[in-house]
């Protein structure tokens, strides 16, 4: 089987709601439009184990409700190589990078106020934590080779095992991706995989359109980037794609650290 065959082009997933036992299927457009629209309708409290001030949010517009995680921007833990107070916007970036590629690795994410002010707010994936990277089998394998990829474009920074969860359609989905865009290389993931292979000429062929669109001054893909990251990232990011699209293969492991840790 050729790596273009094992790379489809899949119709854009449904999401399961877990706000209730019925765990029905909804749209993407859907929970986008709820989590841009929708009013919170309860909290329930900081997710542990995370660095930074996480909260777990009901969110209702027309009679539908979603669970989100919130990361209000005053929330964030001060880091020496990210500037201050910009993490909430790399979530909001990486998701707009992935639905530019039309790759659909980052759950649905938008930047909006929050019960603590402005902050990004992301569909809650429902998942058995039990189950991450490490514990998947070759089955997911071809969406490893869009997360890998994806990671190294916007220089992932912490990409842990616990960061690739399964939903129950099995779907993988890549989560928390505030240390994104660095315009210092950081790439520091577990999924090392595909280290040294030749990218399959889809995945070429999205990540060629999407450096079309950053080299289109009025494009708004770009317009909504450069609010979202500095001119210094915006630079970096765009000469990541080149090498990407000129190597043709994947990053391989360099000196310094590259793996996050803890890896889970």
């Amino acid at each position: 089987m050729s790596d273009d065959e094992r790379i489809p082009n899949e119709d854009t997933p449904d999401i399961d709601d877990a706000s209730d036992d019925t765990s029905e299927a909804i749209t993407f457009e859907k929970v986008l439009n709820i989590l841009e629209n929708g009013q919170v309708s309860e909290e329930h409290g900081t997710i542990r184990w995370s660095s930074n001030y996480t909260y777990l949010l009901s969110i209702e517009n027309d009679d539908i409700e979603v669970l989100a995680v919130y990361k209000p921007r005053r929330g964030e833990r001060p880091l020496w190589d990210f500037p201050d107070g910009t993490l909430c916007y790399r979530e909001r970036a990486a998701f707009l990078t992935s639905e530019t590629l039309n790759w659909k690795v980052v759950p649905p994410t938008v930047l909006r106020d929050g019960p603590d002010g402005i902050g990004s707010i992301q569909f809650f994936v429902h998942h058995d934590p039990e189950i991450n990277y490490f514990s998947f089998d070759e089955s997911v394998l071809p969406q490893l080779m869009r997360l890998s990829l994806f990671d190294a474009l916007v220089n992932n920074a912490d990409r842990k095992g616990g960061h690739c969860v399964l939903d129950a359609q099995g779907h993988v989905w890549g989560i928390d991706h505030g240390l994104t865009f660095n315009n210092v290389h950081k790439l520091r993931t577990v999924i090392w995989n595909f280290a040294g292979q030749t990218i399959p000429d889809l995945l070429l062929a999205d990540i060629e359109a999407l450096c079309k669109k950053l080299d289109d001054p009025t494009d708004s893909y770009r317009l909504q980037m450069r609010e979202l990251i500095n001119e210094a990232e915006m630079r970096a990011f765009q000469r990541r794609i080149q090498r990407v699209l000129d190597s043709k293969v994947y990053p391989q492991p360099g000196p310094g650290p590259n793996y996050p840790w803890p890896p889970v």
